[in-house]
C-alpha cells in the first residue's frame, strides 16, 4: 500500500503528480467513510494535487485541535465553500474591494457524499459561523461510477479545480497545471471502469 495516495503500491498515482503552489491555504475535512470505505478518494487526490493544503478527518471539529488552531490563527481570513444564499459568488471574477484585510485566504472543503457533508456542517457551530464561498460550476460533474445528486453537485477534487479557476480570475490566485486535477480524475475513473469489465475480477 502507498500511504500517500492509499493505492496499491502496483497502481500507485503519486509520481504522476506534481503539487501546484498556491497563494491559498485548503484545508481539507474528510469525513470518517470516506477515510476508511472511499476507494475514489478524491479529497486526497486533491490534497496531493495542491502543495499548501491540509487533510484532517472528523465529522465534528469544534474540538478538534489542529483545525482550531488554523480557523482562529488571525494570519488567515477563513471560508467554507458550501453552497448558501450569503456565499459569495466567486463566479463572476469580482470581490469587494479589502475582501481579505490583508490576511492569507484558507479555504475549507467538506470531503463527503452531500449527505455526509450536510451532517457535518449541522454538527459543527464552528463551520456553520464560517463565511461562505460559492462557485457556479462551468460544467456538470464529469463522475462517471457515482450518480450525483443534482447536476451542480462536484466532488471534492471537482469542486477544487472550478475553485481555483474562479480564484485566478478574481486575481486571488493563480492556477498552474489547470489539467491535472481534472486528468487524474478522469484517469482513476477509467481504471475502476476498466475493473468492471474485466471478467477476470471478482467485481466484474
Amino acid at each position: 500500500m502507498c500511504y500517500r495516495c492509499f493505492w496499491p503500491k502496483s497502481l500507485c498515482w503519486c509520481s504522476s503528480i506534481s503539487p501546484i503552489e498556491t497563494r491559498t491555504k485548503f484545508l481539507i475535512l474528510m469525513h470518517p467513510k470516506e477515510y476508511k470505505r472511499e476507494r475514489a478518494a478524491t479529497g486526497r487526490f486533491t490534497h496531493l494535487c495542491l502543495k499548501n493544503s491540509e487533510i484532517h478527518m472528523g465529522s465534528d471539529f469544534d474540538n478538534h485541535k489542529a483545525v482550531q488552531e488554523l480557523i482562529n490563527d488571525r494570519r488567515y481570513f477563513p471560508m467554507l465553500l458550501y453552497p448558501g444564499k450569503d456565499a459569495l459568488d466567486l463566479s463572476g471574477g469580482v470581490v469587494p474591494a479589502g475582501f481579505l484585510r490583508d490576511r492569507q485566504l484558507l479555504v475549507i472543503l467538506l470531503d463527503a457524499t452531500w449527505r455526509c457533508a450536510r451532517r457535518m456542517f449541522n454538527r459543527s457551530l464552528t463551520l456553520q459561523r464560517l463565511p461562505r464561498l460559492g462557485i457556479v460550476p462551468e460544467e456538470k460533474s464529469r463522475y462517471l461510477i457515482k450518480k450525483q445528486p443534482h447536476d451542480w453537485c462536484l466532488s471534492t477534487i471537482e469542486a477544487a479545480h472550478e475553485l481555483m479557476k474562479a480564484l485566478e480570475n478574481a486575481g486571488l490566485d493563480t492556477y498552474a497545471r489547470p489539467n491535472q486535477m481534472l486528468d487524474l480524475f478522469a484517469r482513476m475513473q477509467q481504471h475502476q471502469i476498466n475493473c468492471m469489465q474485466d471478467p477476470a475480477l471478482r467485481n466484474y
